[in-house]
């Protein structure tokens, strides 16, 4: 015998409206993070911040053949180690690169496996990628991160629950250099990082322009000495993330 229902009526409709705002809530709360004061005043070790008389230098997008050897050299000529958060394709396609950040003594984290803007809930597929990318850094590089830096400095709940998930402690920036836009000059990559460099910072920059126009990690790979140089005029070291002593804030 069939039994006709009802059609929900405004009631239900109501409950699914607030289950789906409430979903979207969750979802893109924690992205507020991207913005400076919020992360800078409640999250200290979100923000980046670290022992006052050091400055954690790290990088994005790589590795590229073209570009991150380059930035490995200029390195090496000044002393310094820094984090690389790798992307898990740009690995799988420059394997050799990533082994060779390692062998060269710097440290390696997770940027995702793309580089992608997380418009809708999807926390399977943001655990999977971050796995797959994980699994990679392990196979290729030979070793196991400790950091996660969402694409974009986006971090959505499911980005948090993947990390979390994976053991992984997330970390954006203090100060960037905005060296992936168009006509990007030395010069200016150095005022930019400059407004924000002081002790304990986590200076954001670009290995690779894979994400950013064509050519610009050139501009990054120009100020790279004199950025050095400046926090070194400061009585300031420059390192990886890993000698940073950042604050466990539980992200």
């Amino acid at each position: 015998m069939r039994i006709d229902r009802p059609p929900p009526g405004p009631a239900a409709w109501q409950a699914a409206g607030t289950a789906a705002t409430a979903a979207a809530a969750l979802h893109i709360g924690p992205a507020g993070t991207w913005l400076p004061p919020v992360r800078r005043a409640l999250f200290p070790g979100l923000d980046g911040q670290g022992h006052p008389g050091h400055i954690a230098l790290t990088f994005d997008d790589g590795p590229d053949r073209a570009s991150t050897p380059r930035f490995l050299d200029a390195l090496d000529g000044l002393g310094v180690r820094a984090t690389f958060f790798l992307l898990g394709a740009a690995l799988a396609e420059a394997p050799e690169v990533g082994r060779d950040i390692v062998a060269r003594g710097h440290e390696v984290g997770v940027h995702g496996w793309d580089h992608r803007r997380p418009w809708w809930p999807a926390p399977v597929r943001e655990l999977r990628e971050l796995r797959r990318a994980l699994r990679a850094a392990a196979d290729i590089c030979g070793v196991h991160p400790r950091w996660y830096r969402p694409p974009y400095g986006i971090l959505t709940g499911d980005r948090w629950a993947a990390a979390h998930r994976l053991g992984l402690r997330t970390v954006l920036w203090t100060a960037w250099g905005r060296d992936w836009v168009a006509g990007a000059e030395a010069a200016a990559v150095v005022r930019t990082v400059e407004r924000r460099l002081e002790g304990g910072a986590t200076v954001l920059l670009h290995d690779s322009d894979r994400t950013s126009a064509p050519g610009s990690w050139r501009a990054t790979l120009q100020a790279l000495p004199v950025l050095v140089q400046r926090c070194r005029n400061q009585g300031l070291t420059v390192g990886p993330l890993r000698d940073h002593g950042t604050d466990d804030t539980g992200w």
